[in-house]
């Protein structure tokens, strides 16, 4: 049974930074004791398989590398409907996804959870390579505490 709270990091940690999302995740993951009513996946490259796995929750958390013109290592919280989207999609693979548009076809189905939350981070190199920057690294414990403080219903 699914649980009332998603927390959910997007990315590919074989593409350093742009991976930050699944490595936040997996040190939240060492805490998920404290929140019982919380479900930590690691959605990484998931695409459409997004929509499943945030439909009919109550709250949702997503962690995920976002360009967003700031300093690498920034991180925003921020709501969809405070997003515009700019990616651009090549439609050659299922792995592949907006995630704003993913939402709206959650609330199209009529199962968009009660409440969203998305981090994003600014990152600072996306290359191949399975560690994040150090700028990022540096941070990490930030980025928990940030994230943390949004981890309750």
């Amino acid at each position: 049974m699914k649980k009332e709270l998603l927390v959910t990091g997007l990315g590919n940690p074989l593409m350093s930074d742009e991976g930050i999302g699944v490595h936040i995740l997996n040190r939240l993951n060492q805490y998920s004791d404290r929140y019982p009513y919380a479900e930590f996946i690691d959605a990484g490259t998931a695409g459409i398989n997004l929509l499943h796995l945030i439909s009919n929750r109550k709250k949702v958390i997503i962690i995920d590398c976002a360009y967003m013109n700031t300093g690498p290592g920034t991180i925003k919280r921020f709501v969809p409907e405070e997003a515009e989207t700019f990616k651009k999609l090549t439609c050659q693979s299922l792995h592949e996804a907006d995630i704003l548009k993913i939402i709206e076809m959650s609330a199209r189905l009529g199962e968009k959870p009660q409440e969203i939350i998305i981090f994003g981070i600014e990152p600072q190199a996306v290359e191949p390579g399975d560690k994040i920057s150090r700028r990022l690294e540096e941070k990490m414990d930030y980025y928990i505490s940030e994230i943390s403080k949004d981890i309750r219903l």
